[in-house]
């Protein structure tokens, strides 16, 4: 879209492996060779990207606000755009850059950097997860334990990531789930409770391989522990796009959920660990969100 001129990036220093002086550059650079004009802001501390991200909707002057870097990053921003007429974009530069991939926008920055010129826009669902904003996946139970151990200091990366997994793996147990989706009583057992926007966690493990984030649903992932027998395969199943043909998933429909525990359980919003609650409320808010798209990717959405 060569008619705009003023773009908005929100960069998180601390997102993924690191951060590179050289991202800086390349925004800078290719917006002077598109005849755009960048504002460039870095995050200082939590919740900071929410408040940058406001205060460039309140000016009304950029069409679109770029969240660069990972998941955490990424929601962030969307805090600040919910609910607005304000454009949202991502380049990717975190460790797991879920929604990223799910929106099909490219893990090479530079690449990614390019759609700056050339976008599609969806009118894209987003979902509460009590007083929680979600863009993506989150989840209750053994993910939710998981986000809580990484986040206090597990090196970041899929290996980090998946060597915490494969610790904590033995000792986590299924638990028992009564919830209320779209007011029908449901009952069920479950390793994992998963709710998705989009299509995966991150780094291509797939969690709901035909979830849309336009369409006007959550998909709601019952997991079940994964026998050690079956781990192989239900690992393939994961990262080929093949999950929901397991015996050990099922995924259901829906827009509003109500849950109760009889203790406080894990979980996670967008992968960023949240305090143990014993009661859930989660509410989809159908295309609360403006997202920029590569061109011709927002048939698949």
């Amino acid at each position: 879209m060569s008619e705009n001129k003023k773009l908005f990036f929100i960069i998180n220093k601390y997102a993924g492996t690191g951060y590179k002086s050289s991202l800086e550059g390349q925004i800078i650079s290719h917006c002077d060779k598109a005849g755009i004009e960048p504002t460039i802001e870095f995050t200082q501390e939590p919740k900071h990207a929410s408040h940058l991200a406001k205060q460039a909707t309140s000016s009304k002057i950029f069409n679109v606000v770029f969240a660069v870097g990972g998941d955490g990053t990424v929601n962030e921003v969307a805090q600040g755009l919910v609910h607005t007429n304000q454009t949202m974009g991502i380049i990717p530069n975190g460790s797991g850059n879920g929604l990223a991939r799910h929106l099909g926008i490219p893990m090479n920055f530079q690449k990614a950097v390019q759609m700056i010129n050339n976008y599609d826009t969806i009118a894209m669902d987003s979902f509460m997860v009590n007083e929680n904003l979600s863009v993506n996946v989150s989840g209750i139970g053994f993910d939710g334990h998981v986000a809580s151990l990484f986040a206090k200091g597990v090196k970041r990366g899929l290996i980090g990531y998946t060597k915490l997994v494969l610790k904590e793996f033995v000792s986590f147990k299924e638990f028992q789930i009564e919830a209320e989706i779209d007011h029908v009583p449901c009952k069920r057992s479950a390793f994992v409770l998963a709710f998705a926007n989009s299509s995966q966690f991150g780094n291509n493990a797939s969690v709901s391989p035909h979830a849309s984030v336009c369409d006007g649903w959550l998909d709601i992932c019952f997991i079940h522990k994964v026998p050690i027998s079956r781990a192989v395969g239900f690992v393939s199943k994961m990262f080929t796009g093949q999950i929901d043909k397991s015996s050990l998933v099922e995924i259901k429909k829906g827009k509003n959920l109500n849950l109760s525990f009889d203790h406080a359980m894990p979980f996670h919003v967008d992968g960023e660990a949240k305090i143990p609650a014993t009661d859930f409320t989660i509410s989809l808010l159908p295309s609360s969100i403006s997202m920029a798209v590569p061109m011709g990717s927002s048939k698949h959405l």
